[in-house]
């Protein structure tokens, strides 16, 4: 099988992995805060990939300049993103969400233009302006109230956490990269990032010990939610998502399959939560992947 159609099965895989995760979230949500469940993710999820790599000789980070480099990879990618992402999506449904985080690509490109010259054609800046227009969209609707339907919360903090989210991880996404140039495996990658990830969310250890044990006596499918995404999302998809960056020739020949990302998350979000998307959701929505539908196609 050819590298460049490995990597594209092995991210679509991860991309459906992510997908799940945002109805998962507001599962776990019910007995976990965003701290702690972060804190729970990143510690299960490193604890596996640590066992991983040890069955396959894990190289310790080569200078302790590198260690500096997991560090900011793990505390964009983890750290940051976990809190984000979990904060955002108290106020979010699935749809909403997955919209903001699949302008990821586009951020990456335009990070990945400045930092490894992977020049971007005039199609996909106009492509980069409408997907922020269709942002804007889901930004105006929150002024009017009419962000969620059926829900008496507005989104507008919501928006702004999962807007931090995305764009954190587009800085994972350059120094995920960056790493793997420089001769660490997709395996390493994410290990030492997760490891490092995780020990920044020690200070909230406390209230999530106090979660687990009280989600174990009253509120065990949060608990099962939380193992899920630590084991899922996190642990396998995101080392599936190194692997393809390691197999690509370009980073957006990776970044691209999370134009899915809206698609399959409403879908489980109707599925498992029963969420239905408002009409400004589907205005910004539509246009926002349209965008980076021909953003993907003609912008590179």
């Amino acid at each position: 099988m050819k590298s460049s159609t490995r990597s594209a099965l092995l991210a679509m895989t991860t991309v459906f992995l992510w997908s799940s995760a945002f109805p998962i979230t507001k599962i776990a949500a019910q007995a976990f805060t965003p701290n702690a469940l972060g804190l729970f993710r990143c510690t299960l999820a490193a604890s596996i990939l640590l066992g991983i790599g040890w069955k396959n000789h894990l190289q310790k980070p080569k200078k302790p300049a590198h260690i500096l480099l997991f560090l900011l990879s793990g505390g964009l990618g983890f750290t940051l993103y976990m809190l984000f992402f979990n904060t955002g999506m108290l106020t979010l449904n699935s749809a909403v969400a997955s919209l903001i985080i699949a302008a990821t690509p586009v951020l990456t490109a335009v990070g990945a233009s400045l930092l490894y010259r992977e020049k971007i054609r005039p199609a996909g800046w106009c492509a980069i302006a409408a997907a922020f227009s269709g942002v804007a969209v889901l930004l105006l609707s929150d002024i009017t109230g009419s962000g969620i339907s059926g829900s008496e919360i507005t989104i507008g903090s919501g928006l702004l956490f999962m807007i931090g989210a995305a764009i954190v991880f587009c800085g994972y996404n350059l120094l995920n990269r960056k790493l793997l140039s420089m001769g660490y495996t997709a395996v390493e990658t994410v290990t030492w990032s997760m490891v490092c990830g995780a020990l920044l969310l020690l200070f909230f250890l406390p209230q999530t010990l106090s979660q687990i044990g009280q989600a174990v006596s009253s509120c065990f499918p949060a608990l099962l939610a939380a193992v899920y995404l630590g084991a899922m999302p996190s642990a396998t998809a995101y080392l599936l998502w190194s692997r393809a960056f390691s197999l690509a020739e370009k980073t957006s020949d990776v970044t691209n399959y999370q134009f899915l990302t809206p698609l399959l998350s409403t879908a489980m979000g109707f599925a498992m939560l029963g969420e239905v998307p408002s009409l400004s959701t589907i205005v910004g929505g539509l246009i926002i992947i349209a965008s980076l539908v021909i953003f993907g196609m003609k912008g590179r």
